[in-house]
C-alpha cells in the first residue's frame, strides 16, 4: 500500500479570484466543484496522474498572519525566461518580497492574496517538471521527514542532506517534492497543505492506520475525507481511494 501526491489545497479570501491568477501564471485550466471551491489543473489532464499536482483553492476568512510553510517553486527553461515570467507575474498582481533570501539566483514573489513562491532558473530540459518545478515543504529535519515521506509516499527519494530532502515520482514525471530544513517554528494551521490519494484498489482507514505508524497523527475535523498530521505537525488530507 501506498499513497501518492495528487494536489496542493490553498486557502483563499475569494478563491475564484486567486485561481484566475494562477490559472493564467500556469497556463491551466480552471473549475469548481462548488460555491467556495475552485480548481485548477492542466489543460486536457485527467487526475489523479503524476505528469501534474493540481491545485484546489478553498474559501477561507482566517487572514494569512506568517510565511508559508508550503510553497511552489515555477519553472522556466532560461535565465531571459526567467526575466519574462516575472514580468508576466507582476502584470497579473503578483509581487516581489523579502523573506530574507539574500542573494539568491531565483526571484521570490507572492501571489495578490500574498501566498509566497519562487521563480527559479531552472533550464535542464531532461528533467522536464511542467510549470511547477518543485512544491517546498519548511522543515525542522529533512531526514526525519525523508524517512516519513519516504514510508508515506511510492515517490522515490532523490536526495537527502542535513539541509534538504527531495522526491519525486517514480514514474519520472511532473514536479519534486522538497523538505527544507528553516529555522522558522511552526505556529499556526498550514496556509497551503497537501492532499494524498491511496490507489483505487487500496482501502482508506487501513492506510489512515499505516501512516499513523509512521508517525502521522490525526486531526479531528468533521469533514469527509482524512485529516493528519507528519511527524512535524504538518497537516495533510488523506483523499478517497482513487
Amino acid at each position: 500500500m501506498a499513497t501518492r501526491l495528487v494536489q496542493i489545497n490553498m486557502k483563499a479570501r475569494d478563491d475564484s479570484a486567486l485561481g484566475e491568477f494562477w490559472a493564467e501564471a500556469l497556463g491551466w485550466g480552471i473549475s469548481s466543484e462548488g460555491p467556495g471551491v475552485t480548481n485548477l489543473e492542466p489543460e486536457g489532464f485527467v487526475y489523479p496522474d503524476p505528469a501534474a499536482v493540481c491545485i484546489d483553492l478553498v474559501a477561507s476568512p482566517e487572514p494569512k498572519t506568517v510565511k508559508n510553510r508550503v510553497h511552489v517553486d515555477l519553472a522556466t527553461t532560461s535565465p531571459a525566461h526567467q526575466v519574462e515570467l516575472v514580468a508576466r507575474l507582476k502584470d497579473l498582481g503578483a509581487t516581489p518580497v523579502d523573506i530574507g533570501q539574500g542573494d539568491v539566483p531565483w526571484t521570490v514573489m507572492a501571489d495578490p492574496e500574498g501566498n509566497e513562491f519562487c521563480v527559479l532558473n531552472w533550464h535542464d530540459p531532461i528533467q522536464d517538471t511542467g510549470p511547477i518545478a518543485t512544491v517546498v515543504v519548511d522543515c525542522a529535519d529533512p531526514r526525519a521527514m525523508a524517512r516519513f515521506w519516504g514510508e508515506a509516499m511510492d515517490w522515490t527519494l532523490h536526495k537527502v542532506t542535513d539541509h534538504n530532502a527531495v522526491l519525486r515520482s517514480a514514474k519520472g514525471v511532473g514536479p519534486y517534492l522538497q523538505f527544507l530544513r528553516t529555522p522558522d517554528a511552526k505556529i499556526v494551521w498550514n496556509r497551503v497543505h497537501l492532499d494524498l490519494r491511496p490507489y483505487p484498489d487500496d482501502d482508506l482507514e487501513t492506510e489512515a492506520d499505516r501512516l499513523q505508524t509512521l508517525g502521522a497523527t490525526t486531526i479531528d475535523l468533521d469533514v469527509p475525507w482524512t485529516v493528519l498530521a507528519d511527524p512535524e505537525g504538518n497537516e495533510f488530507c488523506l483523499l478517497t481511494p482513487a
